[in-house]
């Protein structure tokens, strides 16, 4: 073996490591807080007190954590829909017209996700206070949708970059509307992508605190009500409603990754053959 092997393969060995301990340094505390949702003991300490799954039940038999889930899976699913469809409108826009200021149209399109969330939620407060949407699940919805949907709109301009720019202009020619052209072959091509976008949308409308406390009222999301549990006593249910937290938001993801891989798999083989 020469050298300049041995040398890579330290290098990739040394790679390996730190890359090892990043992931440890992000998941430790996950992993922690899953582990210690399952101990007997009220205080996280070692040894570990053995397992229970008393705090799932306290958990579930609280009604304002019952609530705030349900308030959650509400506002996800909708703000899913919506930021699919409207993504779903403005990647289509930008794959198929050509106009003047279509750079800017983009750029606004996908500014939401760049602007720091606290500011994001006292604009949404402030605005939603004013017509009267503030406190409401339509607003907690309407407040999602706006940083829910450039994410769906990347995800699926990304796979309309894959759609052959011949398609729609033969089935024109073939008498097909724009509207059956859209509905026969953009929607049922973009099928697996647009089923992706929902799963990330609804991933990131679940997940998201920032804006929800803002503007929730008593209309609280899950992880607002896990903040307002961890302003009195500390409490190992939170160790339980952070493991189902992540449990959900985690099965989405990787639902969403595994439809967008393997639809990324099909592509390939069907360029290939």
């Amino acid at each position: 073996m020469t050298r300049a092997r041995i040398a890579d393969g330290v290098r990739s060995g040394l790679l390996l490591a730190w890359l090892g301990i990043v992931f440890a340094f992000i998941f430790a505390p996950i992993a922690s807080t899953i582990l210690f949702s399952f101990n007997a003991d009220r205080f996280v300490s070692l040894p570990w007190g053995g397992f229970s799954l008393q705090w799932y039940e306290a958990v579930l038999n609280d009604e304002s954590v019952r609530r705030g889930l349900s308030n959650s899976l509400i506002v996800a699913a909708g703000s899913a829909v919506l930021s699919t469809f409207i993504g779903f409108t403005t990647a289509y826009v930008d794959y198929r017209f050509r106009f003047f200021g279509k750079r800017v149209y983009m750029a606004l399109a996908a500014l939401p996700p760049t602007v720091p969330v606290v500011i994001m939620g006292v604009a949404m407060l402030t605005f939603q206070g004013r017509i009267g949407l503030s406190g409401t699940i339509f607003g907690l919805i309407a407040a999602h949708v706006v940083i829910c949907a450039p994410f769906a709109m990347a995800l699926i301009r990304m796979r309309l970059a894959d759609l052959d720019p011949d398609l729609e202009p033969a089935a024109w020619n073939l008498g097909a509307g724009q509207w059956t052209t859209l509905r026969e072959i953009v929607v049922p091509f973009l099928g697996p992508t647009l089923f992706a976008a929902l799963l990330i949308t609804a991933s990131v409308s679940f997940d998201e605190f920032m804006i929800a406390w803002f503007i929730s009222g008593l209309n609280e999301t899950l992880p607002v009500r896990v903040l307002a549990m961890l302003q009195g006593q500390v409490s190992p249910r939170i160790n339980a409603v952070g493991a189902m937290v992540f449990a959900v938001s985690i099965l989405l993801v990787a639902t969403a990754q595994f439809i967008a891989s393997r639809r990324l798999a099909a592509a390939g083989r069907e360029k290939a053959q």
